[in-house]
């Protein structure tokens, strides 16, 4: 039953990817639509990482303590100095291996 779920998903996101993306067909999305549809990817990013960047042990945790929060703060003040995607991601991840060490 997994592996049938997985194989269904799989074929769902290659059609509508394929449909989407594949210059021969006749399928064009309007502007308003591709507008619209640029703002998914950074929804579905942020509804992921709130969660792991804002709570710990089932309450709200700002505090220096947390590692996931200083790192996310200054991933966001280096992509939005930088516009690099790469450099923002390497010091992010720099300064929470280096932070997880110094608080261990």
């Amino acid at each position: 039953m997994i592996t049938l779920t997985l194989l269904t998903m799989a074929l769902l996101v290659f059609a509508s990817r394929y449909l989407l993306l594949d210059p021969r067909l006749p399928l064009r999305l309007g502007t308003a639509s591709q507008r619209w549809l640029g703002y998914s990817a950074p929804a579905v990013m942020t509804a992921l990482a709130a969660p792991i960047v804002f709570v710990a042990d089932s309450s709200l945790n700002l505090t220096v303590a947390n590692p996931y929060f200083g790192c996310a703060l200054l991933v966001v003040v280096t992509a939005r100095l930088t516009a690099n995607t790469l450099l923002s991601v390497v010091i992010g991840m720099g300064t929470f291996f280096s932070w997880t060490q110094w608080l261990s």
